[in-house]
């Protein structure tokens, strides 16, 4: 089993890189975000997804183990396979993918090639609970802060504190960023903006 490749990349095709480790080309599908970091002739690091099945054995690489762990799950839905989960990938960020979910934003989702509206509010309805208790130990490095959905006793901010610590932020900052916010008054997506625009200040 693959858990990562690291060697040169000798050829970049679309959503393709070849990496080549010891004199061996391995072709490995790469989102659009990956392909960025990725330039002919330099050193690698990609964290491998294996998909195998009777007639091809697919390796999937990725950047981060952030967009790694978020393909692997986005292909647990019932209906998205590796190409839908790469496409999504392509056009989102790990983050961006769980804003999406957590805010019931389907046109972010929609706006990878070949997922449509449905199996959108089918990645947000199988994805929504998941994430809420899990996102942080999915995208992030174990030692980050975070606060699993209703340990606070109160599910909104349970929930914007689950999304900003996706982004990367700590226990500490997503408490100053919450700090005189009326939550109750506030939608899900308007709670975190309003957050984000306090780590700004």
């Amino acid at each position: 089993m693959f858990y990562h490749l690291t060697g040169t990349v000798t050829d970049v095709e679309p959503n393709l890189a070849v990496i080549d480790c010891g004199g061996v080309g391995f072709a490995v599908n790469v989102t659009a975000n990956t392909m960025g970091r990725l330039s002919r002739g330099a050193q690698a690091k990609l964290y491998i997804s294996e998909q195998i099945r009777e007639d091809a054995f697919d390796l999937y690489g990725f950047g981060t183990i952030a967009e790694k762990r978020c393909f692997e799950m986005l292909l647990a839905v019932s209906g998205v396979g590796p190409r839908a989960a790469l496409a999504i990938l392509s056009v989102n960020t790990p983050e961006g993918v769980s804003m999406a979910v957590l805010t019931d934003d389907e046109k972010a989702l929609t706006a990878a090639a070949g997922v449509g509206k449905r199996l959108a509010q089918r990645i947000i309805l199988e994805l929504k609970d998941k994430l809420k208790k899990q996102a942080p130990e999915l995208f992030l490095p174990e030692s980050t802060p975070y606060v699993p959905a209703g340990e606070e006793g109160h599910s909104k901010l349970a929930d914007v504190t689950s999304a900003l610590t996706v982004l990367g932020y700590s226990r500490a900052e997503c408490t100053a960023a919450l700090r005189g916010l009326d939550l109750e008054n506030l939608s899900l997506e308007d709670a975190i903006r309003a957050a984000l625009r306090n780590m700004m200040k």
